[in-house]
C-alpha cells in the first residue's frame, strides 16, 4: 500500500529519534547556508537542485535523496564531515576498546641537570 498522505511511501515511518536528527541536519544546513550569505535559490543553483528540494532538506525531509543532501554539503565545503557517517571504528564502538589507559606507558618528565 502506497501511502503518500503520511509521507511514508509504503515504507514504516522513521523513529520519532532519527526524524528529530534529520530536521536538527536540515537546521544546520539551513544555518550554514545563510551565514554563507546564499538564497535558497543560489544554493539550488550552485548544487543542481531544485529551490524546493533545498526546502526539503532544510526542513529536514527524510524522503530527501541522500545525493541532494550531499550537493548541498559540498557546495558550502562542509562535505568531509560525510565520512562520519556510519564509520565502523565510531559505529561499533571498537575504537573506544581499543584505547586501555591502564596499559598506556607513561614517561615521567624529570628536571635537566646541565652539571657536566
Amino acid at each position: 500500500m502506497n501511502n503518500v498522505v503520511d509521507g511514508t511511501h509504503g515504507f514504516a515511518p522513521l523513529p520519532p529519534e532519527v526524524a528529530t536528527r534529520f530536521v536538527a541536519l536540515g537546521q544546520r544546513v539551513r544555518e550554514a547556508r545563510q551565514r554563507r550569505k546564499l538564497r535558497q535559490v543560489d544554493l539550488a543553483e550552485r548544487a543542481g537542485l531544485s529551490r524546493s528540494t533545498i526546502e526539503a532538506i532544510e526542513r529536514g525531509g527524510p524522503d530527501t535523496a541522500i545525493g541532494a543532501y550531499g550537493r548541498a554539503l559540498w557546495v558550502m565545503g562542509l562535505d568531509k564531515e560525510i565520512d562520519l557517517l556510519a564509520d565502523p571504528a565510531i559505529a561499533d564502538g571498537s575504537a573506544i576498546l581499543e584505547y586501555d589507559p591502564a596499559q598506556r606507558r607513561v614517561r615521567i618528565r624529570r628536571p635537566l641537570n646541565n652539571d657536566f
